[in-house]
């Protein structure tokens, strides 16, 4: 069985950038954060609880007195990154409790690491905390340790995740996720924009909407207010003042309707559609268990663009899934010729324990995979190099992430951090700080990446 690197997966959040100072005597939780954004957003809340019971925070197993590792349980390979992670937590440290995805299945993590204190699932906060309780009792000094003013964040100050639902309701064959964490379930509209206002109050700058389903927000409320909530939720999340990037949207018919939001550049709504396609041959979505409609999703691909012509579309696809045929993969390509998509990311398939497809026949082999990926890449990495090349010599707006001696490095509207490409700016640069939005001219572009000088 193939295992994709962490190179290979799309799904994977930023690196956590953890920061804390203790007291003496304060007892210290380390934090080990693995797979999605989603994951992230869960470690933060965990850090968030720690901190405010008078916990302080490292990113280092020496200096803490146990360790919590967010595990993630997407593919067999996700699953053996997680084990390592809590192998070399229990060798450095020797104390660690076990979170996340991959704590669905407990019996799998203790049989590889019996020594592990604890062993909870995902979003399961309270259980979290109850095993930290045990192994390290908090020892709040009242005078020192006070309920921190904003929320615990592991990405930096000027950007979030704001998850918006759990859950997924679809039954994807090669899919677990369902069974981990569950059916669709939303958060109240007004419990989502509470959070996101105290985010943009804090100096975010770019609300990064994650769930399994985005485009499904709401759609689990037996009286919900609209037939699309999500419409309401981006349209009033676009008047708060900060840039509202849309992730993990399902392509249901209502989400044309989220388009004439993102063709308007005062709704705050980025012109940004991230969307699982996962393949484009009728026969391997079946397979999939997923809806075989790849011609009409080219002719609502088209109708995005036509409504709105700087809409950037990613997407991420699975070459080799079993019985894929080389007449089916060729579908595929010709396909992403069309679409001509703007960021896409690619897995191969693989196994994943409990998953509907493991026992579908004629699984691909290893190097046939592999050369569907390199293909597949390839034709991808034409499309964004030509579509680049297409905007020197425009002026864009970037928001910028580092300020370093040599550039800056920023974001267009059409980058998502981490998982897409970056502008860089290498003069006049000096008076940028992380968080500032301001307008470039593209002077130079790449396979993925632009450079530009600040607009005068």
């Amino acid at each position: 069985m193939t295992q994709n690197p962490p190179d290979l997966r799309p799904d994977l959040a930023p690196k956590p950038r953890i920061g804390d100072t203790s007291r003496p005597g304060q007892p210290t939780i380390g934090m080990v954060s693995l797979g999605c954004p989603k994951a992230l957003v869960d470690s933060e809340r965990i850090l968030t609880r720690l901190r405010a019971e008078g916990y302080a925070i490292s990113a280092d197993y020496a200096g803490a007195d146990a360790v919590v590792v967010n595990t993630c349980g997407f593919l067999d390979s996700a699953k053996a990154e997680s084990l390592d992670a809590i192998g070399e937590a229990l060798a450095e440290n020797g104390r660690v409790i076990v979170t996340g995805c991959l704590g669905a299945e407990p019996d799998y993590i203790t049989g590889a690491h019996p020594r592990v204190l604890a062993v909870t699932g995902p979003h399961q906060y309270e259980q979290v905390l109850d095993a930290v309780h045990a192994a390290v009792p908090p020892a709040p000094d009242p005078f020192m340790d006070l309920v921190p003013a904003q929320a615990v964040s592991l990405t930096p100050r000027h950007y979030s995740y704001l998850k918006i639902s759990e859950g997924c309701n679809h039954k994807c064959k090669f899919c677990v996720i369902p069974d981990m964490r569950g059916r669709l379930v939303s958060r109240p509209h007004g419990a989502v924009l509470r959070e996101a206002e105290r985010l943009v109050g804090a100096g975010v700058r770019e609300l990064l909407v994650i769930s399994q389903d985005t485009s499904a927000y709401g759609t689990d409320w037996k009286d919900r207010p609209s037939k699309a909530p999500i419409l309401d939720l981006a349209r009033d999340l676009g008047t708060l003042g900060a840039w509202v990037r849309l992730h993990y949207v399902y392509p249901y018919p209502h989400v044309r309707d989220l388009i004439p939001l993102m063709a308007d550049p005062a709704s705050g709504v980025l012109p940004y559609l991230d969307i699982p396609f996962q393949h484009a041959h009728p026969d391997v979505l079946k397979r999939m268990a997923r809806p075989a409609a790849a011609a009409r999703t080219l002719d609502e691909i088209a109708a995005w663009r036509a409504a709105c012509p700087d809409i950037t579309l990613r997407s991420t696809f699975i070459v080799g899934y079993p019985g894929e045929t080389e007449a089916e993969f060729q579908t595929l390509l010709d396909w992403l010729d069309e679409a001509q998509l703007d960021r896409v990311g690619c897995f191969q398939y693989e196994n994943v324990t409990g998953a509907r497809a493991n026992a579908l026949p004629d699984h691909v082999p290893d190097d046939v995979k592999q050369d569907r990926w390199n293909r597949f890449m390839e034709k991808a990495q034409a499309i964004s190099e030509a579509k680049l090349a297409a905007k020197v010599g425009t002026r864009m707006q970037v928001i910028v992430d580092l300020v370093e001696d040599d550039d800056a490095t920023c974001r267009t509207t059409a980058d998502a951090p981490e998982i897409d490409g970056n502008l860089f700016i290498d003069d006049g640069h000096a008076t940028l700080h992380p968080g500032d939005v301001v307008t470039v001219e593209v002077d130079e572009a790449g396979e993925y990446d632009l450079w530009g000088r600040i607009a005068g």
